[in-house]
């Protein structure tokens, strides 16, 4: 007698030209068992087909999760695809997924074999499901994101113009392609920050909210268009430490016993963009900002390691732009000060 389910997972492994999936379903005795494995092409025909088929294996009457591992622009089209007809997405970070493999059995890998750890995981695991980001804020991703690859090139030519200017024989026809390249580089990274700027104000809360983030010394518009690209303006964050996880500065520690005693640091295993956008921000803010002095001081006198410091300023300046955002306020130096206040006396200072 078949058991009843309690929970069904497709895994789909993203390709190129293919979605290599497999149905696993979890009775009441929390019995595993994958159904079926196939293949569809990773286009709109290939979607429905998928649907159709993960249909007839599904019981109405247990929600369906579909979990995708994320492969860049391969797994976009049918995670919204798979949305749009009211379908419970799943995506999961690459790194989430080679750990979990690392705990099984099985060592073969392929796309069939990472299909069925998709399934598996979705069934061993309680997963927060996927959302689409909003249209203004994948605009400004999709523009920081460009902007940052255009300054990235713009520091490799101007190495570039260095190295050929002091060599021992420059060559000027060289020297003058690579200047070219360079004023078209700061003409289109120009063109960017207008843009970003442009969507920014056409949209007036968000406007409005901006303005109100970048009264912390140290931040500007790009910075906070940045960070709000890059979280879907924190739709998927219910709190400070997920936000700082995500973004791969949270601080980790490898201690056992008494004989093994590292050194904490940063995981790094988040996203580069929100690190990279802030790293320039908290070198003047912990210099500037009267909130940070005293924090980055106080870390440098603790264990005098600079760099660790600015990743604490770093991590700071995250949370308040969460925190600014969350409540609509603009900040306020004094607030610890005003705490304890009735909110009228505390606005009147």
């Amino acid at each position: 007698m078949e058991k009843r389910r309690i929970k069904q997972c497709v895994g789909i492994d993203c390709g190129l030209e293919e979605l290599v999936t497999s149905f696993g379903v979890l009775d009441k005795t929390f019995r595993q068992d994958f159904l079926s494995n196939t293949a569809f092409d990773n286009q709109v025909s290939g979607f429905k087909k998928l649907l159709s088929w993960a249909g007839k294996l599904a019981e109405a009457d247990v929600e369906l999760t579909y979990v995708i591992e994320a492969t860049g622009v391969y797994s976009e089209k049918v995670c919204l695809f798979l949305h749009q007809h009211n379908q419970r997405v799943v995506l999961l970070l690459p790194n989430k997924a080679k750990a979990f493999s690392r705990t099984l059995s099985v060592k073969t890998s392929t796309d069939k074999v990472s299909a069925k750890m998709l399934a598996q995981f979705g069934l061993e695991k309680q997963l927060a499901a996927w959302q689409p980001a909003q249209e203004i804020f994948r605009n400004l991703r999709r523009l920081s994101r460009e902007r940052d690859q255009l300054i990235q090139q713009q520091t490799v030519i101007k190495n570039q113009v260095h190295a050929e200017s002091h060599g021992a024989w420059p060559s000027q026809p060289s020297l003058k392609r690579m200047k070219q390249r360079l004023v078209l580089l700061k003409k289109q990274i120009l063109q960017i920050e207008a843009e970003i700027k442009e969507l920014v104000d056409s949209d007036d809360s968000l406007k409005e909210r901006v303005e109100k983030i970048c009264t912390v010394k140290g931040l500007r518009l790009l910075t906070v268009a940045t960070v709000l690209g890059e979280t879907n303006g924190f739709n998927l964050f219910r709190n400070k430490k997920q936000l700082t996880s995500y973004a791969g500065i949270d601080p980790v520690e490898r201690q056992s016993g008494i004989s093994v005693r590292g050194k904490s640091r940063i995981s790094k295993k988040g996203n580069k963009y929100l690190r990279k956008c802030l790293f320039l921000p908290a070198l003047a803010a912990q210099r500037h900002n009267p909130t940070m002095l005293p924090l980055y001081t106080r870390l440098v006198d603790k264990h005098g390691i600079k760099m660790k410091a600015s990743v604490a300023v770093q991590r700071k300046l995250l949370e308040l732009i969460y925190i600014l955002w969350v409540k609509n306020e603009a900040f306020d130096p004094d607030y610890k000060k005003n705490e304890g206040q009735p909110r009228e006396a505390a606005l009147a200072n």
